[in-house]
């Protein structure tokens, strides 16, 4: 059973930043692809960003240039950084990890808050 766990979310304000981490049960080079997605009120879950277990990433454009995804493949631990926070980025952040097309895990959320 994989299990993921995020930590780091929180209250900022505008302009401020955030690291996101995914905490994964084993050796998250299985892992095809690795993901942050959110969900704001309201709206349907969106990608972030991705990383592949190659080390390819892809980013959604609203965050392109202020959000960076990386990995510690020593400590099985996903980051998220997050710079020049906007009041719209505010949303529940999921961490996602991919063995195959037909298996998908998610964390359980962490809340991000970004005051204006």
């Amino acid at each position: 059973q994989v299990q993921l766990v995020e930590s780091g979310g929180g209250l900022v304000q505008a302009g401020g930043f955030l690291r996101l981490s995914c905490a994964a049960s084993g050796n998250i080079l299985r892992f095809s692809v690795m993901g942050w997605y959110r969900q704001a009120p309201g709206k349907q879950r969106e990608l972030v960003a991705t990383i592949t277990s190659g080390g390819s990433t892809i980013y959604a454009d609203s965050v392109k240039g202020r959000f960076t995804i990386s990995r510690d493949t020593a400590k099985n631990t996903m980051y998220l950084q997050m710079n020049s926070l906007k009041p719209e980025d505010t949303a529940v952040y999921y961490c996602n990890a991919q063995l195959t097309t037909s298996l998908n895990y998610w964390g359980q959320g962490t809340q991000v808050t970004v005051s204006s």
